[in-house]
């Protein structure tokens, strides 16, 4: 029988096809908006990375190179090396004088103390700090340079210099002028390089480094005599070690950072003590220069004392640049004043002021968000760990419950056999290449149905296709109905408002079914509680990369998800391809909603929210056609996705529900918006962090990471092939999907959550079909 629906004016377009033209605008700017804050991320990743030198990185030290190079005067000379208008010149520290300085800091940890040491007993030090480190801890530095202590630079990432490009040595220099600026307000001409010691152990590939130092405006400063305490010895070893012999003075050397500082902290307050009683005074490097100054041309007026930027030399002050004529950033700002101990500072204005505090506001954000994501991916992780191995018992569980033939309770059985006949209803929108084939696989039915064919508005002759077949195959048991386009959701309520009988099986217009399928999906209606079950769709065209992707994809959420789910008592969706539910619960809850793009997974939840019980039946299975390309892929999922999302939020009152029917909202939509939504929008940051931490960490430690994960998906997808008794050599393109596909899919979902957050709707998208899924026999 054919029937085939009056024809009238053509419908308005519906609310869903109003929008269209506006969604359709606003996916590209969500697609780039989706980008750009996983760029976002990836850059603060990048820029923690590099604070905590991951990024970058160069941990070479050079040892014993040779010094023929550098002017015999040089190292043989003082502490303090400068550069006048070209000249090298070295100078000691006076005697009976200390300058305590401390490297590789800040910390919030250890330089507090030591700054509570120093306040005590009133001296003043010079801190070469690392401007990472700075960045990091700004409010120290702050502190710090309020106390009255000197800033010097130690670098940014803590390099040896002598292996690196002069563009690099500028980077880390304007980098932790930057810092400094941002923390403090101020920048330094004031320098030590890493690794360095005497100035007796400069050599002839340090020794330009020293160069273009002085040329770009620098004081370079070395040590007298190191404390070593960075070796924690004890505090009487470090007290000796920092002491200088023959009331000589001594530019000291101690550590305020780079491991547990108690026994320096310990010790400082016992050194101070100890020199002062020995008629020694403390000052800064800055502090040192000026005495040096006042003793040799007697004349206070030049006090101003260190290197300042932007100063003539020949006028009598200090700050020449050299070579170049070039002065380090900052040096058009203005000086801290008249405090000599701080003559080194400038206090740092205009753009660089700003830069400095973005560069430290950048930091905060990234020391907060870097270790919160990975606490969090952290947790996400064991939960994603923890999923799969429930999913591998519940789906054991459900096997071997469903599968019983013997034991305890005897033979698994629904109840009563159901042979009564039921109504198949296949909503068909231009599906000329497919409609045939699914018709012939309807003939060979092992049970008794009817079919209604509900066309869509196709335009492409499939009703005629459908007549045709059916007379070709001798079945009078099919109908034709004709609609106007309204979408699936009306077609199938359209099917249901003409089915004859009170079971109707539902299935797409591209899917073919095994015999058995129909007789195996209606089994379950013995119970009276079930109103809804699910079947066991699988991919037909699966010979190819896209297809096998798919196929992996399809097993395991069919054998492991939707097992666990229906031990559970809360399967989120039945299939579009192969679904079969009773005629009054679908009326009883209002039919197919037009409301979301999933009306499969609306109406599965409407069942659950109505008191039904939906199950799973693995024994009927039908072949689907996936999707063939890339494009038609990403248009499928994001449908999909997105209209999970819409039903879920339509439904989002359920995790209020009390009773049976509440049993989704308290299980269900949690494990679906944290293992379908949650954990996916995330998951490629879990991909970046593995990239980031091969690339700049621990490339072994972070491959058999990744190799574990991987073998955990392969044992689950191993496990959920033997069950639905497939071939596992599909199971060779499952670290390719990995790489390739998941991320596809995450990205996917990215783009449907940004979209769902930003307002927009989809409309109802038609895959191209190739007909290429026939009958069953014919797929291998």
């Amino acid at each position: 029988m054919t029937t085939t629906s009056s024809r009238g004016r053509r419908r308005a377009p519906s609310k869903m096809g109003r929008a269209a033209s506006r969604a359709a605008a606003l996916q590209k700017p969500r697609v780039i908006l989706a980008l750009l804050l996983l760029l976002a991320l990836t850059s603060v990743m990048l820029l923690d990375g590099y604070l905590r030198s991951e990024v970058g990185n160069d941990q070479r030290v050079r040892d014993g190179a040779a010094y023929d190079k550098v002017p015999e005067k040089i190292l043989e000379g003082g502490p303090i090396l400068t550069f006048d208008n070209g000249t090298a010149t070295t100078k000691s520290v006076p005697d009976k004088t200390i300058v305590l300085t401390f490297d590789d800091g800040p910390t919030s940890t250890w330089t507090p103390q030591i700054l509570k040491v120093l306040e005590e007993n009133d001296v003043e030090a010079t801190f070469f700090v690392v401007g990472s480190m700075v960045s990091r801890a700004p409010g120290v530095v702050k502190d710090l340079v309020d106390q009255g202590n000197e800033i010097g630079i130690h670098t940014f990432t803590h390099v040896d210099l002598s292996y690196q490009s002069t563009a690099r040595l500028k980077r880390e220099l304007v980098q932790t002028q930057l810092a400094l600026a941002g923390a403090a307000g101020i920048q330094t001409t004031l320098f030590r390089a890493p690794y360095s010691s005497e100035i007796n152990a400069v050599d002839n590939y340090s020794w330009p480094v020293y160069k273009t130092l002085g040329s770009l405006g620098y004081t370079s400063v070395f040590v007298d005599t190191d404390s070593d305490d960075w070796k924690t010895p004890g505090v009487s070893k470090i007290v000796k070690w920092a002491t200088p012999e023959d009331d000589e003075g001594a530019i000291v050397l101690m550590h305020d950072a780079g491991g547990n500082r108690a026994q320096t902290v310990k010790a400082l307050g016992t050194y101070i003590k100890k020199m002062k009683a020995k008629g020694y005074s403390f000052t800064t490097v800055s502090g040192a220069q000026a005495e040096l100054r006042s003793e040799e041309s007697g004349n206070a007026a030049v006090a101003g004392g260190a290197q300042q930027p932007g100063q003539n030399a020949e006028a009598g002050q200090p700050g020449q640049s050299g070579e170049s004529g070039q002065q380090p950033p900052g040096a058009q700002g203005t000086g801290t004043g008249g405090n000599t101990e701080q003559a080194a500072h400038t206090t740092a204005t205009g753009a660089t002021l700003y830069e400095g505090k973005a560069l430290i506001g950048a930091v905060t954000v990234a020391e907060w968000i870097v270790p919160a994501l990975a606490w969090f991916l952290a947790v996400v992780g064991v939960a994603v760990m923890g999923r799969f191995g429930m999913m591998l018992i519940l789906a054991r569980r459900h096997y071997r419950q469903r599968n019983r033939k013997r034991g305890r309770g005897g033979k698994f059985s629904w109840g009563p056999t159901v042979t009564r006949p039921v109504t198949v209803i296949v909503p068909a929108y231009n599906e000329k290449e497919c409609i045939a084939n699914t018709l012939k696989s309807l003939a060979k039915s092992t049970h008794p149905i009817e079919i209604i064919i509900v066309d869509d508005g196709s335009t492409d002759g499939t009703s005629e296709i459908s007549r045709s077949a059916a007379e070709s195959l001798g079945m009078t048991n099919v109908r034709v109905i004709r609609q106007e386009n309204a979408g699936k959701p009306a077609a199938l309520n359209n099917g249901v408002r003409n089915a004859s009988y009170d079971i109707v099986v539902m299935m797409d217009g591209d899917t073919v079914f095994e015999p058995a399928a129909v007789h195996q999906l209606v089994q379950p209606f013995a119970d009276p509680e079930i109103g809804a079950v699910a079947g066991n769709a699988k991919v037909g065209n699966r010979n190819t990369i896209i297809g096998a992707w798919q196929h992996i994809e399809y097993v395991m959420g069919f054998n492991l998800d939707r097992r666990m789910y229906d031990l559970l008592r809360c399967m989120p969706t039945i299939p579009g391809a192969i679904g079969a539910f009773r005629r009054e619960a679908v009326l009883e809850v209002g039919g197919m909603s037009e409301d979301t793009l999933a009306e499969d997974t609306d109406i599965t939840i409407a069942m659950h929210r109505g008191g039904w019980r939906v199950v799973y039946q693995e024994h009927a299975i039908a072949w689907t056609e996936a999707p063939g390309s890339l494009k038609q892929l990403w248009s499928q999922r994001y449908r999909w996705s997105y209209g999970t999302m819409q039903a879920l939020w339509k439904h989002r009152k359920s995790l209020t529900d009390k009773g049976p029917s509440g049993r989704f909202g308290r299980v269900g939509m949690p494990l679906v918006v944290i293992f379908q939504i949650i954990t996916p929008i995330f998951a490629p940051l879990i991909d970046v962090f593995t990239i980031y931490s091969m690339i700049f960490v621990d490339f072994q430690a972070a491959l058999l990471a990744w190799l574990a994960v991987l073998g955990v998906q392969l044992v689950c997808a191993a496990y959920a092939f033997h069950l639905d008794k497939e071939k596992y050599r599909y199971l060779a393109m499952l670290p390719l999907q990995q790489l390739a596909y998941r991320q596809m899919m995450y990205l996917v979902l990215i783009h449907s959550s940004v979209t769902a957050l930003t307002g927009g709707r989809l409309r109802w998208q038609k895959l191209k079909r190739t007909g290429e899924v026939g009958t069953p026999a014919g797929v291998s």
